[in-house]
């Protein structure tokens, strides 16, 4: 790779609770947190929630009362608004650079090649102010000679006190001795892909700073670890060893699952919500352009209540040939779900996970399977036009009947509970912000 190649790392501030004061100004300067499904626990945060010493996980409940007390305020997530504000960003990111990795909904690298005459805290601080005015989302952007470095000098572009006010750290323009300055006060936990494991081993090995593991010998980084550990001290000395994935690689598997808004005891509630998450991750497949030959269905009682009965019960079905239709593998589904289901259970949980992935062909046919390749043919232009609808009128716009004959049986208690959400503003023409004239 090209020694004047640098990578940034552009990531939004506490990007959900961001999205949710982009249309309520009445959340800024206030603590705010975002919940999980079910309004579980926490896991987004405003500044002023983490100056109440709110942490990340936390279950909402055990801080509900004194968080309230101090003025601060819950959220349900707002999934569907996030994915949009989301887009929106990464476009604007793309702007700056041919090669982009959307690395997640709030975070992406972008490679700057031939760009070493320019500015780059400018085109930088460009960037930020873009994204601040166009689409309301603060960011902090980590500049690095690596994606690991990125993600490094990104972390004290937030947190750092020389970095936070600009949100803006460029390791490539400092001199050596202050990167490994920084490189030394940032802990080796910290560093991108090292993981709770692997930082206990290292510290126990006496490498406890990003730069102690930069400094480590390579052979014998291999030889405690991995390859891959390897290639996280030497991105750390500046040696690019981790390529942008401009094209995220198909997923192996597809699981659809959630946890249900009320217990379930009955077997047609828990058939809507299995079709409904088998729906889901059909959806999934046709994107990615993958077919599954098995699919495996599993269900859950609350596992922490000892005081209840148990039951944790899952099966795979095998698939005649390989597919991507939505209802053969809801049929597939049920039946798994008839083996499964016992009465007396009050079930939490639900899933469906697509296994034995492979890439969209005419695959390989037995002596005795006929295929009609009109029907087929039809059956693929109607997911298409269903999958359309959905992404463009919002999800669940057509559906199955084995997910509910109307809008209001899809009502269930199986349904998440969100009882703090929010509008969708960008994706429903009802929740649209007005302006009234004075």
């Amino acid at each position: 790779m090209p020694s004047d190649t640098v990578f940034a790392l552009v990531d939004g501030n506490a990007f959900y609770v961001s999205c949710e004061r982009v249309f309520n100004l009445q959340l800024r300067q206030r603590p705010v947190v975002v919940l999980s499904n079910n309004d579980g626990c926490v896991v987004a945060r405003s500044d002023e929630a983490k100056a109440l010493g709110i942490a990340m996980g936390t279950p909402y409940f055990k801080i509900k009362r004194e968080y309230e007390k101090a003025g601060g305020l819950a959220l349900s997530s707002n999934y569907t608004l996030y994915a949009d504000l989301s887009s929106r960003m990464m476009s604007i990111i793309g702007e700056y650079s041919d090669r982009q990795e959307v690395y997640s909904i709030d975070e992406a690298f972008i490679e700057w090649t031939g760009f070493r005459h320019f500015n780059l805290d400018e085109m930088a601080f460009r960037l930020r102010q873009q994204v601040q005015r166009w689409i309301g989302i603060p960011v902090g952007i980590g500049i690095g000679q690596t994606k690991t470095l990125a993600k490094v000098a990104n972390r004290l572009a937030k947190t750092h006190p020389d970095f936070k006010a600009h949100g803006i750290c460029n390791l490539t323009a400092l001199p050596s001795p202050v990167r490994e300055a920084l490189l030394k006060e940032t802990p080796v936990g910290a560093v991108w892909g090292i993981g709770r494991r692997g930082s206990a081993k290292l510290e126990g090995l006496g490498i406890r700073t990003a730069l102690d593991l930069s400094q480590a010998h390579s052979p014998w980084i291999r030889q405690q670890f991995t390859v891959v550990m390897e290639r996280t001290a030497l991105e750390l000395r500046g040696v690019p060893c981790i390529d942008l994935e401009q094209v995220p690689p198909p997923k192996q598997q597809i699981v659809s699952s959630r946890s249900f808004g009320q217990r379930v005891t009955d077997l047609p509630t828990l058939r809507q919500a299995v079709s409904t998450y088998t729906a889901r991750a059909a959806e999934k497949l046709r994107y990615q352009g993958s077919e599954t030959s098995a699919l495996t269905v599993f269900l859950n009682t609350p596992p922490y209540n000892p005081s209840e009965p148990q039951h944790h019960p899952s099966v795979t079905l095998r698939l005649e040939r390989p597919t991507a239709d939505t209802l053969i593998l809801c049929q597939a589904a049920g039946r798994g779900l008839e083996r499964l289901y016992q009465p007396g259970y009050r079930y939490q949980k639900a899933g469906v996970m697509l296994l034995n992935l492979t890439p969209k062909g005419p695959g390989q046919l037995s002596l005795f399977d006929h295929v009609d390749t009109d029907r087929a043919a039809k059956r693929e232009t109607l997911l298409a036009l269903i999958d359309g609808l959905n992404r463009d009128m919002g999800r669940e716009t057509i559906w199955t009947a084995a997910q509910g004959l109307t809008r209001q049986a899809q009502e269930t208690p199986w349904r998440m509970q969100r009882g703090a959400l929010s509008p969708a503003y960008t994706t429903r023409w009802s929740d649209l912000p007005k302006v009234m004239a004075g």
